[in-house]
């Protein structure tokens, strides 16, 4: 199956990668090199399908104030326990962070916090199910896509700043 893609260019991120398999958003890729890695294992074609101007236009208005949440259809690709950590990602509000603790409890598994890192690493739809809102226990920008957590640091003042 080829997958549909777009890409939205962000002045706080550059370039954004959004793949569509035809029904859903079942990718949103901040990193050029995870983009790359994925566009490798897959087809994909440069789109500019319905679905994805709609993507494009909510991730727009997302970096520009005006939206706070998105109501596109997404598939997620998960184990039961991801895909239960990424359910609760999505009810953190914009502009607020819970800790992976704090997750964890949520979905009833209080010992399972690493593995509510993991699954925070495995997400797939970046921005649109809000994993750069999960930080440490100590308030630490810890966690998000490895080193990286300038990403999470610049989405969170963005959205501190639109609140």
């Amino acid at each position: 199956m080829t997958i549909d893609y777009a890409v939205y260019r962000s002045e706080l991120l550059g370039d954004i990668y959004i793949a569509s398999d035809g029904d859903a958003i079942v990718k949103v890729e901040l990193f050029p090199e995870e983009w790359r890695a994925f566009a490798s294992e897959h087809p994909v074609v440069e789109s500019r399908s319905p679905l994805l101007e709609r993507a494009l236009a909510q991730l727009d208005e997302y970096f520009h104030g005006r939206r706070q949440t998105f109501d596109f259809p997404v598939k997620w690709h998960g184990t039961v326990f991801q895909q239960e950590v990424w359910t609760a990602l999505c009810r953190i509000p914009y502009g607020e962070t819970a800790t992976y603790a704090d997750i964890a409890m949520q979905i009833g598994r209080p010992k399972a916090v690493r593995a509510v890192g993991q699954a925070n690493r495995a997400n797939e739809l970046a921005i649109v199910v809000p994993c750069h809102r999960v930080i440490g226990k100590n308030g630490a920008l810890t966690g998000y896509a490895g080193s990286r957590t300038d990403v999470k640091a610049k989405l969170l003042e963005l959205e501190r700043r639109c609140k």
